[in-house]
């Protein structure tokens, strides 16, 4: 079993509790991957001129409280 279709055939035949044991361990897999890459972009630079755009505004108070963001969709 190593395509896409034949996982998925896979899983439609598992219990309904073996199907939500699998999704929490798949988000739990993909936050991992989500962590790691953000990593890899903040070691490699890929992040910096964010990060010193974000630093900037928040110098300049060009920043809104979260709840006031939140508030305002």
């Amino acid at each position: 079993m190593t395509t896409l279709p034949e996982i998925e055939a896979a899983i439609r035949q598992l219990p309904e509790d073996d199907v939500r044991q699998l999704s929490v361990w798949l988000q739990e897999y993909l936050d991992e991957m989500w962590d790691r890459q953000i990593g890899d972009d903040l070691a490699s630079g890929k992040l910096d001129k964010l990060i010193a755009k974000a630093e900037a505004d928040i110098a300049a108070n060009r920043v809104r409280d979260l709840d006031e963001v939140l508030r305002n969709t």
